[in-house]
């Protein structure tokens, strides 16, 4: 039987598909020697030492009705800021829906260079909240307001009101099926973890925030599992509050971060993630961010975890680069562009950061990413600067 007719789908591809001419030139940056401008040249090149990668979101089409979040237009003195997250399921949208613009995410990754892409969270209302409906002991009904990110944000978020446990059906290996039979090269799945579970919703059960998040560990280790048996090579875990909330990351968030991997086959890539937030909106320079500096605090104990590969911003704001010689074992995931901010950094620019980066850590064990996720880019713009952080990552060869 053939798809029902979506009217909003073809509307999205009228006016957000790019035009042949747009698409040529960003795999031309992807594939040649130019930054991302009309009439680069193609001249493709095999060999690369700095891996790419993607952290999570990628843009969302139109015909996907998800909100990843909404900033509201109420205020706190310029401080606190209104966030709507509860924005619905995607079980409220079409299948075949939910699986073109997942097939489309990827290849757009893949038409850039990415090395390792991931499933762009199509399907995801955001990249917690998504994770949480698949919990027992959440309440999405009785929402309860709560000041969360340090003081930078508002919302009402979901009730822990009952004991975290998994409800008993697996759903990322499903995700992760689904994706990579979009792609021949490994597709890398997502999983918040659980301090920023804790930030992101609202505790009545659980006398410490300890308990909680080791329950939570558990409950994600439980996922986890099943997508490291479906054949998922590249798991990673989203922990932005380790760098806002430094003391509970040493005092148990690294030890829930390791019960999280428990299990988990040696051929399997453990990644977490750690980025200093997501503003309101693109080109947001009042957006209380988490201060990078935290990442000297923490790259001890992040690096002596089982994981494998560590993600953590550049781009927004530098760091000292000799914070990377803190990272003695695992790999790090440098992010050398920005996700909020629609200056397209050059892949000339790129490539100088990711050299100096160099200087303070081996080669085989930088990768280079954006700082966060895609969610807030338009499309065109996404792809140009994942085309310029590809190209550079190329250069390093010939530089």
């Amino acid at each position: 039987m053939p798809a029902p007719v979506n009217t909003k789908r073809r509307s999205w591809r009228a006016r957000n598909s790019l035009k042949r001419a747009d698409m040529r030139r960003i795999l031309a940056v992807a594939q040649g020697e130019q930054d991302f401008y009309p009439g680069a040249c193609f001249n493709y090149h095999t060999e690369m030492t700095i891996l790419t990668t993607c952290i999570g979101a990628y843009p969302k089409p139109d015909y996907i009705e998800i909100g990843n979040f909404a900033e509201t237009e109420e205020q706190d003195a310029g401080i606190t800021r209104a966030f709507i997250y509860t924005q619905g399921n995607a079980d409220q949208v079409a299948d075949n829906l939910l699986v073109d613009a997942t097939r489309a995410a990827i290849e757009d990754q893949l038409a850039c260079g990415i090395d390792i892409p991931t499933d762009g969270e199509q399907r995801r209302e955001n990249y917690i909240h998504y994770h949480c409906r698949n919990l027992a002991g959440i309440d999405f009904v009785n929402l309860t307001n709560k000041v969360h990110r340090n003081g930078a944000a508002v919302a009402d978020l979901p009730t822990i009101n009952a004991r975290i446990e998994p409800r008993g059906n697996h759903f990322l290996d499903r995700d992760y099926k689904l994706a990579q039979q979009f792609s021949d090269k490994p597709i890398k799945l997502t999983v918040p973890g659980p301090l920023s579970i804790i930030d992101t919703t609202a505790n009545s059960f659980y006398k410490t925030e300890r308990e909680l998040a080791f329950d939570l560990a558990d409950a994600l280790n439980y996922e986890i599992r099943a997508l490291a048996d479906a054949g998922c090579m590249y798991i990673q875990v989203d922990e932005p509050l380790f760098v806002r909330k430094v003391d509970d990351a040493l005092a148990f968030g690294v030890e829930c971060l390791d019960r999280c991997f428990d299990g988990i086959d040696a051929g399997v890539t453990r990644v977490m993630h750690m980025c200093c937030g997501y503003p309101g909106h693109v080109d947001d320079d009042d957006y209380l961010k988490a201060d990078p500096d935290c990442y000297f605090q923490l790259a001890r104990a992040v690096d002596g975890s089982s994981v494998d590969q560590i993600s953590i911003e550049d781009a927004h704001c530098l760091n000292d680069l000799t914070l990377l010689e803190h990272f003695r074992q695992s790999a790090v995931i440098l992010g050398v562009v920005t996700i909020a901010n629609s200056r397209v950094e050059s892949a000339d620019y790129i490539q100088q950061r990711l050299q100096s980066a160099l200087q303070h850590i081996d080669e085989n064990r930088l990768l280079a990413a954006p700082d966060c996720g895609l969610m807030m880019l338009g499309r065109e713009l996404a792809m140009s600067k994942l085309a310029n952080m590809c190209r550079a990552a190329r250069a390093i060869d010939r530089a």
